[in-house]
């Protein structure tokens, strides 16, 4: 168990989800604290049955804390998690600032526990679209190295935040009333549309959203031989990120023996019943820690191809939950050690 432990992010979309976990999982430590910006320090929130103020956040806040999990923007992550370090706390940060770093572990933990217990310093948890791509892609490539990914991704509007959604449902309404609605996060209308476009432009016309499943796979698999071509999309759903997903392995892997290595596999539920209109929807899997994968079938494109359909809640697995599991994780070694 730790001592004391820092909330950084707590009031906000994530950061929400996170809180709740922590209470339901019952994690647990000495004492918790929780930072926020001087715009909402001095509120109060409830936590574990206790009353707590959030306190600004300064790079003096880290004397004697030994966990910090953040969820922050970028800028905030690259400006105090550094005084976190120096401080001596361990971190887990959700921003993208860190992920990349040749010395920061970016750990998904039933893929790769071991780089959360090895590393010094900060831990860095993957963009929300990677983790559950990642999680399909586990047990087939341990199974058969995966050589090249297809994926085109169909992104909720919780993805951009409390703003996001917020464009969704008022933009909805506007729409549907025949007015106009002024788009916070979005630079196209989101009501009743779908953009292209997650993030800026990076090399060879894919955008930063799209890189990031590139990068990012290669490094919490450990193989930059695998070819990904992505296409991020962000859609009219509220919430929970869905993917198609097409794998060339090594080897054949048939749709049987994929629907057999995705039960076994920690965290992946499988619902595949094309018949009976059986597979895996936004609307059922909001709320859910777990990733679900339906239409497992051959691609008729490519000998060694599968094609199958994946859907996970961004603001739980793909941010909150791989967070406080990661935190469970370093609680638990500590424990035995």
């Amino acid at each position: 168990m730790f001592d004391t432990v820092a909330i950084l992010g707590a009031t906000g979309a994530v950061g929400h989800i996170m809180r709740k976990l922590l209470e339901d999982r019952k994690f647990q430590a000495n004492q918790f604290r929780f930072l926020a910006s001087a715009r909402s320090a001095g509120k109060t929130l409830e936590f574990q049955g206790k009353t707590y103020t959030l306190e600004e956040l300064t790079k003096d806040s880290f004397e004697g804390v030994e966990l910090v999990i953040s969820s922050t923007p970028d800028d905030t992550a690259a400006e105090f998690l550094p005084s976190a370090i120096e401080a001596g706390a361990i971190v887990i940060d959700e921003s993208g600032y860190w992920r990349m770093k040749p010395e920061v572990a970016l750990v998904i933990p039933e893929i790769n526990p071991e780089a959360a217990l090895e590393a010094k310093g900060i831990i860095a948890s993957p963009n929300c679209s990677t983790t559950q791509m990642v999680m399909a892609l586990k047990p087939l490539h341990d199974a058969s190295p995966v050589r090249r990914v297809i994926v085109s991704t169909y992104q909720a509007t919780s993805g951009a935040g409390v703003v996001g959604t917020s464009d969704l449902m008022e933009g909805s309404r506007a729409f549907l009333d025949g007015e106009d609605h002024e788009y916070q996060a979005f630079q196209h209308p989101i009501a009743f549309n779908a953009i292209p476009q997650i993030g800026s432009e990076k090399e060879a016309g894919y955008t930063s959203e799209e890189m990031k499943m590139v990068y990012e796979t290669r490094k919490i698999l450990g193989d930059d031989t695998i070819l990904i071509n992505p296409t991020c999309v962000r859609i009219p759903v509220a919430n929970c990120h869905s993917e198609t997903i097409t794998v060339e392995t090594e080897r054949s892997i048939s749709p049987e023996e994929a629907h057999q290595l995705f039960e076994e596999f920690p965290g992946i539920t499988v619902v595949d019943d094309l018949k009976n209109f059986s597979y895996p929807l936004p609307s059922t899997c909001d709320g859910s820690d777990e990733v679900f994968i339906g239409r497992i079938r051959r691609d008729i494109s490519s000998p060694n191809g599968l094609s199958f359909w994946c859907v996970s809640d961004n603001l739980r697995k793909g941010a909150a939950t791989n967070a406080v599991q990661i935190a469970e994780l370093l609680a638990k070694h500590r424990a035995c050690t």
